[in-house]
């Protein structure tokens, strides 16, 4: 076990029936990095950012964010719900789709959980959630509903909406796959900075060019198994897999990166 790392999977394994989803996944983050997770539907990305932080339990294997660590399989202990929320606390994630509250403001969306979960007073939970708002740009949205928002800023106050419970981590699955492509640089911009700031993450996405100027580290999966991982650029630009070389040459076809032999 690396002293450095931030995130630390061991052995993870994962089926749901006779699906096995996760086949034996080993995943090092440092504290400050940027993985990014990529390959086709169905590879299990999803489904071991959900381990992470516990949405979704392992059935063998380990699971270590900063201190707190827990084991999976035969004999193992699972956590019991207020450890689960505890430890949730401290892992940010954000989804595909935004899941705020239609009957709440912006500000009483991004202060709900310093309040509920951490019990912060109301004064100093707005005063947390005004600055997690203006860190994404929305400062002046604060007293506006949901349904008044693009998607775009509906993504942009789920991201705040996570950071005002400080968490160690942050874990985003296919953060801008339900927006407009137009309001997609927005929310990626964001991650940017969150990045350039030494947010520890973990990122599913399909944004390779996104993934490959971003993140530290790339991960490609396939039928719930690491096929290659190493430096984001490396991979993508001299990926040394087949089955990486084939899923990337359509975001090359496509023009969304470089031509393969392209250097930088």
């Amino acid at each position: 076990m690396s002293d450095t790392s931030k995130i630390e999977i061991r052995s993870l394994r994962k089926s749901f029936g006779d699906n096995e989803v996760l086949k034996n996944i080993n995943l090092e983050v440092p504290k400050g990095g940027v993985v990014a997770l990529i390959g086709p539907s169905g590879s299990g990305k999803s489904t071991l950012l959900r381990c992470i932080n516990l949405l979704v339990v392992p059935d063998g294997g380990s699971v270590r964010v900063g201190d707190t660590s827990f084991s999976f399989g035969d004999g193992a202990r699972l956590p019991d719900v207020r450890t689960l929320a505890t430890f949730r606390a401290t892992t940010g994630m954000v989804f595909q789709h935004f899941n705020l509250f239609p009957h709440m403001t912006t500000l009483q969306n991004v202060m709900e959980g310093p309040v509920t979960v951490r019990r912060m007073a109301k004064a100093d939970a707005e005063k947390l959630a005004r600055a997690q708002l203006a860190k994404v740009g929305l400062a002046e949205k604060a007293d506006q509903y949901p349904a008044t928002l693009s998607g775009g800023q509906k993504q942009r106050v789920a991201i705040a909406r996570a950071l005002a419970m400080e968490p160690d981590v942050m874990l985003f699955d296919e953060a801008t796959s339900a927006l407009d492509p137009e309001l997609v640089g927005e929310v990626l911009a964001v991650i940017q900075q969150l990045a350039s700031e030494g947010m520890t993450m973990v990122i599913v996405t399909h944004e390779i060019a996104f993934a490959r100027e971003v993140a530290d580290r790339l991960i490609f999966m396939r039928d719930g198994v690491v096929v290659e991982e190493g430096p984001s650029r490396q991979v993508i630009d001299h990926p040394q897999e087949a089955a990486t070389r084939a899923f990337l040459s359509h975001f090359h076809r496509a023009g969304a990166l470089p031509p393969a032999n392209a250097t930088s």
